[in-house]
Formats: C-alpha cells, structure tokens, sequence
C-alpha cells in the first residue's frame, strides 16, 4: 500500500459476470490483458491498493459473489485518480470490449465510497456496499461517477476501523470479511445467474 497525505481514501469495487469459463479459449484476449492492466494500476498516480489471492497476481480466483463473477476490489487516493486510471489508461481497451466477455448488467455493478486513509475494504465490506447501491440508490455511504460524493459529505459514513496491519498493506492476501453474512449472501443471490442480474467489468 503506498502512502499518502489524504486523510480519506477511495474504495472501488466493481462485479462481473463471466461468459465464458475463464479457461475458454474466447476468453484469452482478456487473460492476457490482466497482468500488464493491473502491472499499469499498481504504477498509476493515486493507486494506493488493490485485492490479489494469496499468492496470485491479482483477484480473479476469488468469487465470493459467485462462481461465475469475478470482483475488483481497490483503493485510490482520490476519484480523480480512479478516474484517471479506468478511462485514461490501458484499461480503457478492457472497457470497450467487455462485452465480449461479461454479461450486460441490469444493476449497479461499480460502486465508490470513502474510507479513512489506512483502512482495507474486506470483500464482505465491498460487497455490502454495493448491495446498499442497488437497494438503496446513490448516497455518501454508496455511490457512483456519475452520482459522486465528496469525502466530507460521506464522513459520517467512514469506517471506523483501525488502520491495517503492515503485513495487510500488501495487498498478498485476501482481508478477512466483516461485513454481515446476510447481505453477502443476498447480493451473492442476486449475481448469480438464474436470477437474470448480471454484470460486467
């Protein structure tokens, strides 16, 4: 985790719904995109963290939402710089041709909020966080570009938890969820295919 003089950081996350098995040759494009997108977000202005599984180089063996949704679970100093990076970089050319390989959403997918400087979103935390998005629409708590909040409107929203542990600020590992078993298992429910809820990156 880099650091940084902001004393409230942006966390990111956004779901996608795969249509092919990832070992599916029409997938490749996309497979071979991922180690230099992610290589370009770790050296961006702004970038502070992101979710890799333990001893993998980035998050797409994880699927806590699903088996067939990845999730992309990062932090940036500011939306400018999240910005910056999604729409400035190379990872632009992921956005354009996602319909390739993920499914169209029909519900939020991408949600923003702030945190305090230090602290690491769990995946349970993000996912909650999104499912507030889709229940609840825009708000300080959970919110979108184009619905963006400043960190001082969403203060009273920030976590309180304590900054994380220098062996966390890695980003090697996957934080262990805290969020309420419930709402993941809703949102989990909601992804998942046969309810028609789909996403993308």
């Amino acid at each position: 985790m880099t650091a940084s003089a902001h004393a409230a950081h942006l966390a990111e996350l956004n779901v996608a719904t795969l249509r092919h098995p990832f070992d599916d040759p029409r997938m490749t494009p996309f497979v071979e995109m991922l180690d230099p997108v992610n290589a370009a977000a770790d050296g961006a202005p702004g970038f502070v963290w992101r979710l890799v599984e333990d001893g993998a180089a980035d998050a797409t063996g994880l699927r806590p939402a699903g088996e067939d949704v990845i999730v992309n679970l990062s932090v940036w100093e500011t939306q400018e710089a999240l910005w910056d990076f999604t729409y400035r970089s190379g990872h632009l050319e992921v956005m354009r041709r996602r319909r390739e390989w993920f499914e169209r959403h029909v519900e939020a997918h991408l949600v923003l909020w702030w945190i305090p400087a230090g602290h690491l979103p769990t995946v349970g935390e993000a996912l909650e966080r999104l499912a507030d998005l889709r229940a609840h629409g825009p708000s300080p708590r959970a919110f979108t570009f184009a619905s963006a909040y400043t960190a001082a409107e969403a203060a009273q929203h920030l976590q309180t938890s304590r900054p994380a542990q220098p062996e966390q600020a890695t980003g090697s590992a996957l934080p262990t969820p805290t969020a309420d078993s419930a709402a993941v298992q809703a949102l989990s429910t909601a992804l998942s295919p046969a309810t028609g809820r789909q996403a993308h990156c």
